[in-house]
């Protein structure tokens, strides 16, 4: 049953939230607008494209590049758009630079971090107990001996 389901789930392949009434006419222009909202974040979801998202603002932001591009601006010109009005966070591969540089460093930040967790705990873990003396063996002895 957990090989059919995994079977299935690997010929679905991805789903895109773009709608057909979204679908530029060109197929080049509409393969430029699916290559820019491969590469944009969506700003509700955050773990997905826009081209992945079904929020309402993907698919404001799906519109918006196919005008631009309608209108002959670049790949560039647009993401330079969409950046400036939604700031690097947009691009799910932001430029690495001062601005940036928590977007890069989070992951082997929280990495690090939990790996330093791991290392406090271990060492907080009670050391062996030594081995009780002939004399504490005698006492604990005299003491559980029953009359």
């Amino acid at each position: 049953m957990i090989l059919l389901v995994a079977l299935l789930a690997l010929l679905a392949g991805p789903a895109f939230a773009v709608q057909p009434d979204e679908v530029m006419k060109d197929p080049a222009l509409e393969g430029r607008a699916r290559t820019l909202s491969a590469e944009l974040r969506c700003m509700v979801c955050q773990n997905q494209s826009i081209d992945d998202s079904d929020a309402p603002l993907a698919r404001d932001i799906r519109l918006l590049i196919r005008q631009r591009i309608g209108e002959g601006e670049s790949n560039d010109a647009v993401r330079t758009y969409l950046v400036s009005r939604y700031g690097d966070f947009i691009l799910l591969k932001p430029p690495l630079k001062p601005e940036t540089l928590l977007l890069w460093l989070s992951a082997p930040l929280t990495l690090a971090a939990g790996l330093a967790a791991v290392l406090v705990a271990r060492r907080r873990q009670p050391a062996a107990t030594a081995a009780l003396t002939a004399e504490e063996e005698a006492r604990l002895e005299a003491l559980t001996k029953r009359d």
